[in-house]
């Protein structure tokens, strides 16, 4: 049965299926001093859910077997913009409609089909439910979780999306994957914002990915430099890994593809109504930061890239915007007014 799910498994799109146990996952007591520390940020659910992370029992009753797929979502990095473009940059994954949907459909269609050859209950998730899935893709042989506390395959690289069928069906348990980093740490050296205390170890904090979609207030002002133009997201610790010389794109989210979104003008998106906002990114992963945070992104990205050009506008939103994006304008507005030697720019 355990070969017949695998192919189904591919037939759905996926790049990579396979199988562990339901045990508890070996980084209970890691995952307790990363909470301890408050590296999750403002993150509550995953100290709320914490118990259940750590026994999938707890997630659902009597499950003995988890089935872990991929989908890859390689695409090609941005160049610098040329002298006088200001383009922001959109994580990798992002430049596709949101891998939720799609995956969660076809997860569906594998539960049922999984509930049709041999009975039992099954629950699947996308990113979204209470379990360390990294761990168990770990212990499934999908990866190994590398020093940037990402999940590395040796067929993939990293650049690949997870999800998980739980079940009460006894399923054997492929072999795990073991730590391939050796002496590398590349990933962590490429944090611009020195995000990992140590290895294996990410501050969420200072992570720039969750300062533009997850953090939802101001971005600390001594973190904004470091974000330079990443108006969603950031790939540096993923792409400075040396496994991505294998990575490639799966059919699943090709067909998803935007590519337009992956460096888009600055100044147009400020100028986006909340109409535009909603038809521009609507069924995306950019809908997640909802305008107010793009546009706070985008002050930031400005403040970094900008030249005196984008001194009206910004001072146009540091006057007239609400609190949250006015703060990051005016920041904007001074950093640039300093760099091109303007002189002050009163925003009010």
């Amino acid at each position: 049965m355990k070969e017949t799910i695998r192919t189904q498994a591919r037939e759905l799109g996926f790049d990579e299926c396979r199988f562990t146990t339901a045990a508890p996952p070996e980084s209970g007591p890691r995952l307790q001093a990363w909470l301890d520390l408050g590296c999750q940020a403002d993150m509550a659910w995953l100290a709320r859910n914490a118990a259940k992370r750590l026994h999938p029992q707890l997630v659902l009753p009597q499950v003995r077997s988890v089935v872990t797929v991929a989908a890859a979502y390689w695409a090609s990095s941005v160049p610098p913009p040329a002298p006088g473009q200001l383009l922001g940059e959109v994580a990798r994954y992002a430049r596709h409609l949101d891998y939720h949907t799609l995956m969660g459909e076809r997860l569906n269609r594998l539960a049922e089909f999984m509930t049709a050859q041999g009975g039992g209950k099954s629950l699947w998730y996308v990113d979204t439910g209470p379990v360390l899935e990294r761990d168990l893709a770990q212990r499934a042989g999908v990866g190994f979780i590398g020093k940037h506390t990402n999940l590395v395959s040796r067929r993939l690289g990293n650049w690949f999306l997870l999800g998980e069928v739980l079940t009460t069906l006894e399923l054997p348990p492929d072999p795990p994957e073991h730590n391939r980093c050796g002496r590398c740490t590349r990933c962590l050296d490429a944090c611009p914002t020195e995000a990992f205390p140590s290895p294996f170890v990410l501050d969420a904090r200072r992570c720039i990915s969750y300062l533009t979609i997850e953090h939802k207030g101001s971005i600390p002002e001594a973190l904004r430099p470091a974000i330079g133009r990443r108006i969603f997201g950031c790939d540096d610790c993923l792409a400075a890994c040396p496994w991505n010389r294998f990575a490639r794109e799966g059919h699943l989210m090709r067909s998803i593809g935007r590519p337009d979104l992956a460096a888009p003008d600055l100044l147009e998106l400020l100028a986006l109504s909340e109409a535009d906002f909603k038809l521009r990114f609507a069924g995306t992963p950019m809908e997640r930061t909802r305008r107010r945070g793009l546009r706070r992104n985008v002050c930031v990205a400005l403040g970094n890239l900008g030249d005196a050009s984008a001194l009206p506008v910004l001072a146009r939103v540091a006057r007239e915007d609400e609190p949250l994006v006015a703060e990051h304008a005016a920041w904007a507005c001074a950093r640039l007014a300093n760099r091109s030697g303007a002189g002050a720019v009163d925003p009010h």
